[in-house]
């Protein structure tokens, strides 16, 4: 049985390469849903380019529980708005930093 760290956390479109392993969750960002279980957000890979992700053969639907599993820093930033892209800093010692893409800030954990 695979967790649930967000009840009714719906689904997020992702690289296909974060569900290949060949990439890591970098960049996330939350639009306006499409569908009732579309959470809105969007999570691509260190590794992806804009040539890659305009091909939608490249994205997939994954639970967003699944994102949170694959890299537990994403639950503290599902309740971010619509608008939201940001991006995953993780430090040589491991720790995980989130930064707001427009204003460079760093984003707490909630």
């Amino acid at each position: 049985m695979r967790p649930t760290y967000i009840r009714d956390a719906g689904y997020a479109f992702v690289s296909r390469k974060i569900a290949e392993r060949t990439g890591n969750i970098k960049w996330l960002i939350r639009e306006t849903p499409i569908a009732l279980d579309d959470s809105g957000w969007r999570v691509l890979s260190d590794r992806d380019t804009a040539e890659y992700i305009r091909d939608s053969k490249n994205l997939f639907l994954a639970d967003f529980n699944d994102i949170c599993n694959l890299e537990p820093a994403c639950i503290g930033i599902y309740d971010l708005p619509i608008g939201s892209n940001i991006q995953l800093v993780v430090e040589p010692d491991g720790r995980r930093r989130w930064f707001d893409n427009k204003t460079k800030k760093e984003i707490p954990f909630r």
